[in-house]
């Protein structure tokens, strides 16, 4: 019995889904409440078209809702590693061989989000999801 329990690569797939997908669904709401505009500068200042902003909806709130319920979840995590790459780049290129204040990475969290995301699109979502494993990409 205890064996079953912590030999279930399902489980850790969806602890791993799960925590990606609701941290980084957070970032989204509080794009949603607060606004994204500054995201749309930040991609001009670094030459991207402005209009990509608003992939920000896609990528931090129905990506991670995707990720969440386990549908279309490596399409999402795909998604979610993409628009981590460019928040690192946009946003971060400057830390990025940084350390904290406290010894850390200065990037920790968005290299956990980055490699989360890659992890979940390469173990897909698991056993434990609302697709119930209906095509290669779940």
């Amino acid at each position: 019995m205890v064996d079953r329990f912590v030999n279930n690569s399902d489980l850790g797939k969806l602890i791993l889904r799960l925590l990606v997908g609701i941290l980084l669904l957070f970032h989204g709401i509080d794009k949603l409440q607060h606004g994204y505009g500054f995201v749309e500068q930040m991609l001009v200042k670094a030459r991207f078209p402005g209009y990509f902003s608003h992939l920000v909806i896609v990528g931090e709130l129905l990506a991670p809702f995707f990720m969440i319920l386990g549908l279309y979840t490596r399409q999402a995590a795909l998604i979610q590693f993409f628009v981590m790459l460019t928040a690192i780049f946009v946003f971060h290129s400057k830390e990025l061989f940084s350390m904290s204040l406290h010894g850390g990475y200065a990037l920790e969290l968005q290299a956990f989000y980055l490699f989360g995301a890659l992890a979940v699109f390469f173990f897909g979502a698991g056993r434990f999801n609302l697709a119930r494993g209906t095509g290669p990409w779940d």
